[in-house]
């Protein structure tokens, strides 16, 4: 017969085994596909952006992949690897009298306070999710600069796709603008007594 994971414990008989296989556990990447993924759109959406005017004349087939990559980017990040690497989903939900909701979710921590999500992976997801969009913003100064205004709008939608997210995320991890708020008073609050 089958017993719960509940009654079931599993004790090391030495500190450092437990240590050690703690460790291999948090930096064990569990999702390698959604890790892929969730870099590879876009640093292609930029890699095609850097390289395009070198590869070929035509505006109009870069600005569709690299539209394409962004959008597929949007999709893979909000629906997959937020939700395997992290732990955190998003989403906007519309009441029956027709007024939109936006639903910010973390996922809860099991009762033994260990979570499905591993360092590596917690890494790479916010390294990606915070470092694209700063690159896009650079993009966007730059084509406005340079008064590449047809690559602007292009930019534009990588800002908007990849800070989207990026917003979306950050208020599932810190929960509502009460708490972002709060949390910011609090952190400056303690800085200053500090001080």
């Amino acid at each position: 017969p089958l017993q719960d994971s509940d009654d079931i414990e599993d004790v090391s008989l030495f500190d450092a085994d437990d240590d050690l296989s703690r460790r291999s556990k948090k930096s064990k990447i569990r999702h390698p596909v959604a890790s892929f993924f969730h870099l590879f759109f876009r640093v292609s959406a930029i890699v095609v952006y850097l390289l395009c005017e070198l590869l070929t004349s035509s505006f109009i087939a870069c600005m569709v992949t690299i539209i394409l990559l962004l959008s597929c980017d949007f999709w893979a990040v909000k629906n997959v690897t937020g939700r395997l690497m992290v732990g955190l989903r998003w989403w906007n939900q519309v009441d029956d009298d027709g007024r939109s909701h936006w639903v910010f979710e973390a996922r809860k921590v099991s009762a033994q306070g260990s979570k499905t999500s591993s360092e590596a992976e917690s890494r790479i997801f916010w390294l990606g999710l915070i470092t694209c969009p700063m690159i896009w913003v650079i993009f966007a100064f730059s084509a406005l600069f340079s008064f590449k205004v047809k690559w602007l709008a292009v930019v534009v939608m990588g800002v908007v796709l990849q800070g989207a997210n990026l917003y979306g995320y950050i208020r599932c991890k810190v929960g509502s603008r009460k708490n972002l708020t709060s949390m910011a008073t609090n952190y400056l609050g303690k800085q200053f007594l500090r001080q």
